[in-house]
Formats: C-alpha cells, structure tokens, sequence
C-alpha cells in the first residue's frame, strides 16, 4: 500500500500518542479522544482508520494494542532498517540519544564525524566513525537513512556524498535546503521556520 505523506506523518504521530495510551492503562479509544489528543478531527482519524482497513468496536471504540500493531505492520519493515547521524556534535549527539531505542524497527547504528577526538569514541551510545570510512561501513552496517547534522557550509556537499554512497533516504536538520535525486527520500526539518512560525501566531496572539 502507498499511502501518501501526510497520512505516514498522521499514522506515526497516532502510533505514539497510543503508546502513551496503553502506558496510561487504557485499552481502547474512540476517534473523538484520539483526534483531541493529537490536535486533528474524528473525522479524519475515522478516514486514516478506513484507509488503513481497521475498523472499532461501536462501543469501545479502537483497541489500542490491534491499532499499533496495524500501523506497526503498514510503516515499518520486517526486519528494520539502520540508521546513521552525520555530524556528531552538539545536535548530532542530543539526536542519536534521542533516536536510540526508540523504535524496534530503526536502529542508530552509527554517528560519522571529521574530527579525530571524536573518531573510534561511544557519542551517545553509538560509536563514532570517519567520514572517509562511510562508503564501506554503509554496505558493512546496513545503513539505509542518513540523519543530516553537519555545520550548514557543509551540508550539500555531504548530502551528495552519502546519497552516491547507497543511502536511500535523509532526514535534514540542517539550515540549508537540499536538492537530492528521486531515489533519494527527503525530508527536511528547519527549525527557524518553525520558531518563526510559532513567533507570528504569539505576536498577533498578543495584539
């Protein structure tokens, strides 16, 4: 099934509002509960659930344990898919100790780095290797997602590195937007934008 981007966004963001449901001890939601905690509508949680060919009980509404399993079972693969952060300072490492163990199905299994203090070192749980390694450990580690971290007058050059060297997708968190070829998946979190964003709605929220 290839269900479109928005959706893949909506489903992982269900995913982790039921895990925290099922933590709390609850084993059932109904669509108005679970859109009021995710800030959407019951009606689209309704639409994502038909797409997705799950269905609830009337009066209980949705099993939370059945409902992250047929996520589980639509976004992640069989057998998980590795991971590697690019740029292993200050970012590079809050995300990797962030991403370790968080998901069964993507594992952080290493962080890439140019300098030599960092190089063969544990940066949070994860060994530090050179960039001049990164070719032979890609196929080596099974990597597969490059997590983008480097300093900006960086970045475009990296990003055309790592994906001529068999990633197949990348998850920018660097400043700069990146041009990368169709096989390569893209997704690009800027975090000015973000803080703009929020900054507007304050200022007229204040007004």
């Amino acid at each position: 099934m290839n269900l479109p981007e928005k959706t893949v966004e909506r489903l992982s963001e269900y995913r982790r509002t039921l895990l925290d449901s099922l933590g709390q001890g609850k084993s059932h939601i109904f669509s108005h509960e679970l859109a009021a905690l995710v800030h959407n509508t019951a009606v689209q949680v309704r639409r994502d659930m038909m797409l997705m060919g799950f269905t609830s009980m009337q009066r209980k509404g949705y099993a939370i344990k059945d409902l992250i399993d047929a996520i589980g079972e639509l976004i992640d693969t069989t057998d998980g898919l590795n991971v590697c952060v690019i740029g292993a300072g200050n970012m590079g490492r809050a995300i990797a100790g962030y991403f370790r163990g968080k998901r069964s199905k993507l594992n952080v299994v290493a962080n890439f780095d140019i300098d030599p203090e960092k190089i063969g070192h544990m940066i949070a749980g994860v060994k530090c290797y050179s960039l001049d390694d990164f070719a032979r450990l890609v196929d080596e580690l099974q990597i597969s997602i490059a997590i983008l971290t480097v300093p900006p007058e960086h970045a475009r050059k990296t990003a055309d590195y790592v994906a001529a060297n068999g990633i197949k997708g990348i998850l920018n968190f660097t400043t700069v937007p990146l041009n990368m070829p169709p096989h390569i998946y893209l997704d690009e979190y800027d975090m000015i934008t973000s803080l703009e964003k929020i900054a507007y709605f304050v200022k007229n929220h204040q007004g």
